[in-house]
């Protein structure tokens, strides 16, 4: 079995969402931008994000974010579209290394999660997130999701037609969705805090992902042997 310590790596970095500008300091603003407003998010919440409150925190003018994005939905793609390419990335690596891609796929997005809350936390809101109104945003959830679907083909290893591509993309998407989602807002972690014998949780979600790694080869099995 793999590390524990593999599920805290900070090694999924994300790239800006623009090329350098060549104007540096226009560049280090928008960034400051982008970093206030993830920070209030990871700390805070969505809710608390204010064109004000990302100035204060970045330390520039009232005026900058506008300058920048607009408004909030403009800050709230970007967010978005840098989660989604950070999230490709992460499959890609883990699909492109690995030897088990059901598992490694699934340590990949959970690990990003962990990683960039703040993004995680806009980047699958279709209130906020950006795709119908951004087409960057849009672009760069659909690069996501093939690297996704690159995952799905190694698992499954075998033809699969279109309608089932699909149903194991949204399968093991639910799974890896669902798992981060317990871990980051909702009740798993204080759960286990409560059970004896569980005050190591990265022991605990390695043995997660091997009942899922289980789970889905004995799936992926049958699909070509009945």
């Amino acid at each position: 079995m793999s590390s524990a310590k593999d599920l805290t790596l900070s090694s999924c970095t994300l790239s800006p969402v623009t090329p350098p500008s060549s104007h540096t300091n226009q560049s280090d603003v928008r960034r400051q931008v982008l970093d206030a407003a993830i920070d209030i998010i990871t700390s805070d919440g969505v809710e608390h994000v204010s064109m004000r409150e990302v100035a204060r925190r970045a330390g520039i003018s009232h005026q900058a974010p506008y300058h920048y994005f607009g408004d909030r939905a403009g800050i709230f793609a970007a967010i978005s579209e840098e989660g989604f390419l950070g999230l490709s990335d992460a499959l890609h690596r883990a699909d492109s290394s690995s030897t088990n891609a059901a598992r490694d796929g699934l340590r990949a997005y959970l690990t990003f999660a962990m990683s960039h809350r703040g993004h995680f936390r806009v980047m699958f809101r279709n209130d906020i997130c950006g795709i119908s109104s951004h087409e960057s945003t849009l672009l760069a959830a659909d690069q996501a999701f093939n690297a996704l679907l690159s995952v799905v083909n190694r698992v499954v290893d075998g033809e699969l037609n279109e309608g089932d591509t699909m149903v194991w993309a949204t399968t093991l998407w639910s799974i890896a969705h669902g798992l981060a989602t317990l871990v980051i807002d909702g009740p798993l972690m204080p759960r286990l805090a409560k059970q004896p014998g569980m005050d190591d949780t990265d022991v605990f979600l390695e043995s997660v992902l091997d009942q899922f790694d289980t789970m889905v080869k004995q799936q992926a099995r049958t699909l070509f042997t009945t």
